[in-house]
């Protein structure tokens, strides 16, 4: 009972309208975690706000919860689910977290609470922000630029572009837009900007050319704990390189050095250390390709080229590192390939077998080289690559050189080729693709389309289903088959029979009966544990700690009401979907009725019934239940 006593006295509780003005009267820092009654307040950071006022002692640091559903001023929050804290000085807002990101809402609480100590004592305006996300959603349909769904971004070849970033600790305090309008204002152009927050292992992909530096393991950190905002920026009056332009409009990377040097630059007005310095710029053109390609795989150029006409657009290339060179020299050929402006997509390593060379090398059986060759590639682990980048494939070949290794050391000595040839074996270490059909082929093979077997739940499905299927077609899978329906409570207690005899048995078969749920098969490369990404952890708790974009940190309720199922692994998905959907090809999919089922729209997928698949209810009530026979067991 003391614990509990303790945990009221630390948040006062606002739940109407009068309580919120009354509360915005207060002096000092109110640090507000604004939720929804169905979700609760976020539960996961009363113990740091706790540890902040006691080891603060300062009676101007206030913490509140205020219920959404019942305060008039935060209307706009009803239907989020993801935690938000508001920051209030003198009754107005001057600070905006998103998600459970324990480091940032304690640095945000301590330099709000010193901000606003600086202008009770000393006077002067509180610099008030307003919440960019609720700004998003105001603007969403103006502004095609905010599209996560676009086919392409296209733009003039004539005009050269750079990735730049808005990050976390400038977003968190509100200051995104103002920084956008700054941008606009200094002659520069926004090709592409999306909102998004980078995972741990993006983050480390994203700056592995900083990784023997000594911040790198706090960069990585830093840059995945909050949302940023992504920009592709050329400049409107000029076709000279934009590159050197917007470094010299972010100032140094040192903020000090910033103020003192270029006290005009972004940096300067809005970093606060070299850490936390507001924004981010690509050091050269090469780095601007490579973060493009990683940010903005659909951004294309619009020009001719000399040779044959074709766009110029971001693609996709197969390299294979042959197992004679695979172990000692990857990591230096992985360098030269990130240095070049590729970013590697898709990799695996892999043992080929006899068969598996013959029919990837089918047109170069007959040749005399043959044999040489499928010794070598049977010899041990092939890395296998997907490399992505601005005419990848053209590209990829001339960093390689000439197929023929003494033409290559005679002609390109400096060509991988050339640098990499083992003594004495007639056989190039390096292989790339003809084509773009070659590379589009080879890809498959060694990384083949996958399926996994999705559910969206009833609670999900019915305040969630336009975001949630967007976004799967937003992150690149197909939707080849898809089924709504309500389960009976005997088919999913014969379907949760695994689970009878534990506690949330009855509760999770009451839930499961509640409503419709939404089953599709998706498909893509990786399949399987891309959704389980894009899902995050099973227990929402933890997905708003480590992965606070995934759909279950958004729109989960609870694990029980985790919104969202994936098949664990592949052969569980492929048991799954036969199950469900019967035996289904997976080169060309067919409907009950035989006819091709080409890929879903997300508008299309809303539209479709039972009635429309020719399987049964209790079929269907089937395959929900099996799926979560394994969704409530956690996953690593």
């Amino acid at each position: 009972m003391a614990g509990k006593k303790k945990e009221a006295s630390l948040q006062a509780s606002v739940t109407n309208q009068e309580q919120w003005e009354e509360m915005l009267t207060t002096k000092g820092l109110t640090v507000v975690d604004v939720y929804q009654q169905w979700c609760g307040p976020c539960r996961a950071m009363v113990s740091l706000l706790r540890k902040i006022k006691n080891e603060l002692g300062d009676d101007l640091l206030h913490f509140a919860t205020a219920e959404a559903d019942s305060i008039d001023a935060l209307e706009r929050y009803r239907g989020k689910c993801q935690p938000t804290f508001h920051f209030y000085g003198g009754g107005e807002l001057v600070a905006v977290l998103r998600g459970a990101n324990a480091p940032m809402l304690q640095r945000l609480i301590v330099d709000e609470l010193a901000k606003e100590k600086l202008v009770l004592e000393q006077g002067g305006e509180r610099a008030a922000v307003k919440d960019d996300n609720l700004l998003d959603d105001e603007n969403k349909e103006e502004s095609p630029q905010r599209s996560e769904n676009e086919e392409s971004i296209i733009v003039p070849a004539s005009k050269s572009y750079t990735v730049a970033l808005i990050k976390p600790d400038a977003v968190a305090h509100g200051k995104a837009n103002e920084i956008i309008m700054k941008i606009q204002d200094a002659g520069f152009e926004i090709l592409a900007h999306e909102e998004r927050t980078m995972t741990e292992v993006e983050a480390r992909d994203f700056y592995q050319h900083k990784a023997a530096e000594a911040c790198f393991e706090d960069l990585v950190q830093f840059m995945s704990s909050g949302p940023s905002h992504t920009l592709v920026l050329s400049q409107v009056e000029s076709s000279a390189s934009v590159v050197p332009s917007w470094r010299q409009f972010i100032g140094p990377a040192d903020v000090e050095e910033a103020r003192r040097e270029m006290p005009k630059s972004l940096r300067a007005q809005y970093g606060t250390e070299t850490l936390f310095n507001a924004v981010h710029g690509s050091e050269d053109s090469d780095q601007a390709s490579r973060e493009l390609a990683f940010f903005f795989p659909n951004f294309r150029t619009a020009s001719v080229t000399e040779q044959d006409g074709e766009e110029e657009r971001v693609e996709r290339t197969l390299a294979l590192i042959r197992p004679d060179i695979a172990r000692e020299n990857r990591e230096e050929i992985l360098a030269q390939i990130h240095k070049s402006g590729f970013t590697i997509a898709l990799q695996r390593e892999v043992m080929l077998k006899v068969e598996q060379v013959r029919d990837f090398y089918f047109q170069h059986v007959d040749e005399d080289y043959f044999p040489a060759l499928l010794q070598s590639m049977t010899s041990g682990p092939v890395l296998a690559l997907a490399l992505a980048r601005t005419g990848a494939v053209h590209h990829w070949k001339n960093i390689l050189g000439p197929s023929d290794i003494n033409k290559a050391k005679e002609e390109s000595p400096d060509c991988l080729r050339a640098q990499f040839a083992v003594e004495n074996e007639p056989i190039n270490q390096l292989h790339g693709s003809e084509g773009h059909e070659e590379a589009e082929r080879e890809i498959d093979f060694f990384f083949p389309k996958q399926r996994t077997l999705a559910v969206i739940k009833p609670n999900a499905l019915e305040e969630h289903r336009e975001e949630i299927l967007d976004e799967i077609g937003g992150r690149g899978f197909s939707v080849t088959h898809l089924k709504e329906t309500v389960l009976s409570r005997e088919m999913a207690e014969e379907f949760y029979k695994e689970h009878k005899d534990k506690p949330f048995f009855s509760k999770l078969v009451e839930f499961m009966c509640r409503g419709p749920c939404l089953m599709l098969v998706l498909t893509k490369e990786n399949a399987v544990e891309d959704w389980r990404a894009m899902m995050g952890p099973t227990d929402p708790d933890k997905a708003q700690e480590t992965s606070p974009e995934s759909l279950r940190a958004r729109f989960a309720a609870d694990i029980l009401h985790n919104s969202v199922h994936g098949s664990s692994n592949e052969q569980h998905a492929e048991e799954k979907i036969r199950f469900i959907f019967g035996d289904i090809s997976t080169d060309a999919e067919l409907t009950s009725d035989g006819e091709t089922d080409k890929t879903i729209s997300a508008k299309e997928k809303d539209n479709s019934a039972d009635e429309n698949t020719g399987m049964s209810r209790s079929s269907t009530e089937e395959m929900s239940t099996i799926y979560h026979q394994h969704e409530d067991k956690p996953h690593n």
